[in-house]
C-alpha cells in the first residue's frame, strides 16, 4: 500500500526530514554530479532532490503513483508533475537519460513491473538510481517517516532485482545512521552519527541506493515473435471426429444382386 504523498510531504517540511533531505541528496549528487541537457525523470516522491539536478538538465518531470496521490512540483512554479498509473507509465518509449525512484519501488504492487516500465523509458545509455529502505536498518521500522511503510530491500536483494529487471548494477552506497529520532539533542548529532555509522557499523544503514544502467539483453529483435502458449487438446474426440470423417467418404458397400434365405 502506497503512502500518501500529503504525509510524505509533511515529513520533508519537519527538522528530521531536511537532515535527510540533505544527506540523501549528498550521496545522490556523488552519483550524478550533473545532469547538463538531459531529460531527468522522478518516480514515487522525488520532490526534495529533484532540485539537485533541475538547474542544468533539459526537461525534469516528477510522477507519483495514482495511489499516493498528486505531489506538486516545484513549490511557487508552473507545475512540473504528474499522476497517473505505476504499471502503465504516460511517456513513450527511450524518453529520458536519467530516472529517479523514491519512495517508489517499496509501495509498488509488482517491483518487477515497476523496474520494467523505467527500462522501457531509459534511453540505451542511460542510468537508473533505486533509493530504499534497508531491511537492517532501524528506518524501516519507523512508521513516522516515510521509509517505515512498503518493503524494506538488503543490498543483495536490490541487485537481484534490478539483474531480474534487465539492468546492470554499476554502483551501490547507503545512507542514514543516525537514529530516526526528531529530538533536537539528537538531531544536533545527525552528522557526526552519520560519519561514526559509516566507519563503525557500513552494514546497518537506513537507506540502499543502487545505480543502474539499462543492460541491452533485455531488448527482444524487431520481428521476433514470442514462444508461443502450449495448449493440450483432447486427441480422443479428435481421433473419433476423424474416423467419422473417412467413413463418411468411403463409398457405400455393393448392392447384392438376389437374397438367399437357409
Amino acid at each position: 500500500m502506497a503512502i500518501d504523498a500529503r504525509d510524505v510531504a509533511g515529513f520533508y517540511a519537519s527538522p528530521l526530514g531536511r537532515k535527510v533531505a540533505a544527506r540523501l541528496g549528498a550521496a545522490l549528487s556523488g552519483l550524478w554530479p550533473q545532469a547538463k541537457g538531459l531529460d531527468l525523470l522522478g518516480l514515487g516522491f522525488t520532490g526534495p532532490y529533484l532540485p539537485l539536478w533541475a538547474g542544468g538538465a533539459r526537461r525534469v518531470i516528477a510522477f507519483s503513483p495514482a495511489a499516493m496521490g498528486p505531489a506538486p512540483w516545484p513549490a511557487g512554479r508552473p507545475g512540473l508533475a504528474c499522476t497517473g498509473d505505476e504499471d502503465s507509465l504516460p511517456f513513450p518509449d527511450l524518453s529520458f537519460d536519467r530516472i529517479l525512484i523514491v519512495h517508489g519501488l517499496e509501495h509498488a504492487d509488482s517491483a518487477r513491473r515497476y523496474l520494467r516500465e523505467a527500462w522501457r523509458l531509459l534511453r540505451d545509455d542511460g542510468r537508473l538510481i533505486v533509493v530504499t529502505p534497508s531491511r537492517r536498518g532501524l528506518w524501516a521500522y519507523a512508521e513516522r517517516t516515510p521509509f517505515g511503510h512498503g518493503e524494506p530491500y538488503s543490498e543483495r536483494q536490490i541487485a537481484r532485482l534490478l539483474t531480474s529487471a534487465f539492468f546492470q548494477v554499476e554502483a551501490q552506497r547507503a545512507a542514514l545512521y543516525a537514529p530516526p529520532v526528531s529530538w533536537p539533542p539528537v538531531l544536533s548529532l545527525f552528522g557526526a552519527t552519520e560519519s561514526l555509522g559509516a566507519r563503525l557499523a557500513p552494514h546497518f544503514a537506513g537507506i540502499t541506493i543502487a545505480e543502474a544502467s539499462k543492460a541491452m539483453h533485455g531488448l527482444i529483435p524487431a520481428g521476433a515473435r514470442r514462444a508461443g502458449r502450449r495448449v493440450f487438446a483432447d486427441l480422443t474426440g479428435s481421433l473419433h471426429r476423424q474416423t467419422r470423417e473417412r467413413l463418411h467418404h468411403l463409398p457405400p458397400p455393393p448392392k447384392p444382386d438376389h437374397v438367399t434365405l437357409v
